[in-house]
Parts: structure tokens; sequence; C-alpha cells
């Protein structure tokens, strides 16, 4: 088993990710695909994580007012039990440490609330609806 990660620089890794969002968040949970895909996409940082050499995981980041925000963070169904998750996170995390940032946030499924919480995320909102899944915005000092 080989996990890896990388920080998304050409269009093939770009379409890569594009398409386990799509899976992931369009097929998987429902959200609309018009809504999936933003004017952000141009400009936030992505990654692409890999198992065995193959695209299984993503997520992107944007610095919002001197906060890291984690974003679209998402693992094939068939490949969430490698840890993977963590290791999006982790990647995000590294460039924005890398990038000065001292402060990441990023809003949270409610069923993902653990996982962020054993990461060193702390809740700090009441459940909002974001296209109809209910999420927690969290916060960790990097």
């Amino acid at each position: 088993m080989t996990i890896t990660s990388r920080l998304i620089t050409n269009e093939q890794d770009l379409q890569a990710a594009f398409d386990i969002r799509k899976k992931v968040f369009v097929d998987e949970q429902g959200v609309p695909a018009e809504n999936e895909y933003d004017e952000f996409d141009e400009t936030a940082k992505h990654v692409l994580i890999l198992y065995n050499d193959e695209p299984a995981g993503t997520g992107r980041l944007r610095e919002v007012d001197g906060v890291a925000k984690l974003q679209r963070i998402c693992v094939l169904e068939s490949h969430r039990k490698y840890g993977l998750g963590r290791a999006v996170v982790e990647a995000l995390e590294s460039i924005a440490r890398n990038e000065g940032l001292k402060e990441a946030k990023l809003n949270g499924q409610t069923h993902a609330e653990p996982f962020y919480s054993k990461l060193g995320y702390r809740t700090v909102s009441d459940i909002f609806m974001e296209e109809g899944i209910p999420h927690v915005t969290m916060k960790k000092t990097l």
C-alpha cells in the first residue's frame, strides 16, 4: 500500500480531482454539479492523493482573510478505509504552513465531525445546512 500526495500543477491531475469530487459530492451525495464547481477552483491550491498510484482523494485550499480554508475534501468510497482523508487534510495543512498561515478552518459535514476532531479541529459553530447536508465550522491552530 502506497499513499502519496501532490500539489496539482497540471490539467490532467486537476481533471482527476474533479472526477473524484463528481463521484463523491454529485453522484453519491446529490450535490448539483453546477454548485460543486465554482470560480474558486481556478485560484485555489488543489491536492491529489494517490493510492497505489491511482487517484483516490482530493481537497483544495484557499486563503480567506489570512486563514487557510480547507474545502472539497473527499475520498472515493472504495478507498475510505486506508487513511486517505487524513492524507488530504495533512497535505492541505502543509501547504498552508508553508504559506505562513497560522490557522485553518473548514465547513465539515456533521458525520465527519469526529474525523476532523481526531485531527485537532474544534467545532466553532452550530449546525447549518449546505446543499441540504448538515455541516459545522471547525478550526485548528497550525
